[in-house]
């Protein structure tokens, strides 16, 4: 099972499909990208201890783990960075209180959501992100959430044709 888990976190975590083009520059949204990279290199210096459970369908496995290295951990969340130049206008921005939501107008973009929370003194309480990628052969729906210091989570469903419907899991909380 161990090998199984480790094979299946690894496709996992490599995300499925193509990937964007990940040059960053400064844009008017969130920059989800350097938040994560600054989030990734506090963590490897602060090396905390984390409980994770990781499913995939029915299957479960719990650990308490010292990430090696926060930078991959994280990069399912920077991955979902909106400032390209080429979307500068496919985000509707929200602000409500303390939090601001920003909406693909494009089908077409796989990150359809992100919502951030900030505290009273402005630093990010939570960041929930919604992404979606579909073509003909494969379906893929994602939620990722992180709450700093606390715990984030990674939901993910998967259907290919031919092969299937699949559920992965992955919830981390921080030790204290």
């Amino acid at each position: 099972m161990k090998h199984s888990f480790a094979f299946i976190l690894l496709v996992f975590l490599g995300a499925c499909g193509a990937k964007e083009d990940s040059k960053n520059t400064p844009g008017k949204y969130f920059d989800i990208r350097g938040y994560f990279e600054k989030e990734a290199l506090r963590l490897q210096k602060q090396n905390p201890a984390i409980y994770k459970t990781v499913s995939q369908n029915s299957q479960v496995e719990k650990k308490r783990v010292n990430i090696p290295d926060w930078k991959s951990e994280l990069e399912l969340f920077a991955e979902s960075d909106i400032n390209k130049p080429a979307w500068k206008n496919s985000y509707i921005v929200r602000k409500n209180g303390s939090s601001v939501e920003y909406i693909s107008t494009d089908s077409g973009l796989k990150t359809r959501k992100i919502n951030i929370r900030h505290s009273e003194k402005g630093k990010v309480d939570q960041i929930t992100i919604f992404n979606k990628t579909s073509n003909l052969l494969y379906t893929s729906t994602e939620k990722l959430s992180y709450y700093p210091d606390s715990l984030y989570t990674i939901n993910k469903e998967q259907n290919v044709q031919v092969i299937g419907e699949n559920q992965f899991a992955i919830s981390a909380r921080f030790s204290r």
